[in-house]
């Protein structure tokens, strides 16, 4: 049975991903354009990234006073409860500046440093992913209703379908193309998704085989990889380290260490 310190932080977790990504979906500009360098655009998606981590940090705050934050926009402050939210209200930026509907709001619940609660709403895609440790991943969405997530069944590394994300610096996308290059002949296909959220909760749906990418933050990927490992992928880092920025990957068991072995006779993890 679920500890009700989890569930109460499921609830509150779910009701602020809801009302921020309300947010973030009603309050988009629909003239919004694309620039090529920083401009009034751009800073209206700032804006709102902005304006949604304070949605989330306020409503919890209110809630429960004494817990810490890690957001992406600055929102850190210390607690004394043992509970600590990492936050990322928007993830996918370039997807939402551009309209396309792979972004998403993530929060996670840390208890004395390890993830308790993952919830990942998607918006345009009308699907909310959450998890509790130890009570599985499910996904409510608004045409059927919550169901249980479960990553793909065992399958052969050359028939997987996997996804990973790119760096904005140029010399680090170079090398992470290469690495593309080398790893597409011996697999399935690759996606570029473009949220590292939502890749993450598409293998706890069996709809990924795998996704991986270096340079994340633990605002990125903290409530997607419990989600992913309640679904019973298997996540980490390089070979036996745990995930973290340096190299992330999730990917169902049987596809998980070939992928790792891979991605570490190619580089993946360092320029």
């Amino acid at each position: 049975m679920n500890d009700p310190l989890h569930l109460e932080l499921l609830r509150l977790a779910r009701e602020a991903a809801h009302r921020a990504g309300t947010l973030l979906r009603d309050g988009r500009p629909a003239d919004l354009s694309v620039a090529a360098t920083k401009s009034s655009d751009v800073d209206v998606v700032t804006e709102m990234d902005i304006a949604a981590e304070k949605l989330i940090t306020g409503l919890i705050s209110e809630r429960r006073t004494e817990d810490a934050f890690l957001g992406e926009e600055g929102g850190t402050t210390e607690g004394t409860s043992g509970i600590r939210w990492v936050i990322d209200p928007l993830d996918g930026t370039v997807n939402y500046l551009y309209g396309l509907p792979t972004w998403a709001v993530s929060i996670a619940a840390e208890q004395d440093g390890e993830t308790v609660v993952g919830v990942v709403a998607a918006p345009m895609r009308g699907e909310t992913y959450h998890a509790v440790r130890g009570g599985g991943a499910w996904a409510t969405g608004s045409w059927d209703g919550e169901r249980r997530l479960t990553c793909r069944a065992a399958a052969p590394l050359e028939q997987a379908l996997i996804s990973t994300g790119f760096n904005y610096v140029a010399d680090v996308r170079e090398h992470q193309a290469e690495v593309v290059r080398r790893l597409i002949p011996l697999v399935r296909d690759i996606r570029r998704g473009g949220s590292a959220a939502i890749d993450l909760c598409d293998v706890a749906a069996g709809r990924l085989d795998g996704y991986y990418e270096r340079g994340l933050h633990p605002w990125d990927f903290r409530a997607g990889d419990l989600i992913a490992r309640e679904a019973g992928a298997v996540t980490g880092g390089r070979p036996g380290q745990p995930l973290s920025g340096d190299l992330t990957i999730a990917a169902s068991p049987a596809v998980f260490q070939p992928l790792q072995r891979l991605l570490e006779d190619f580089g993946a993890w360092h320029d």
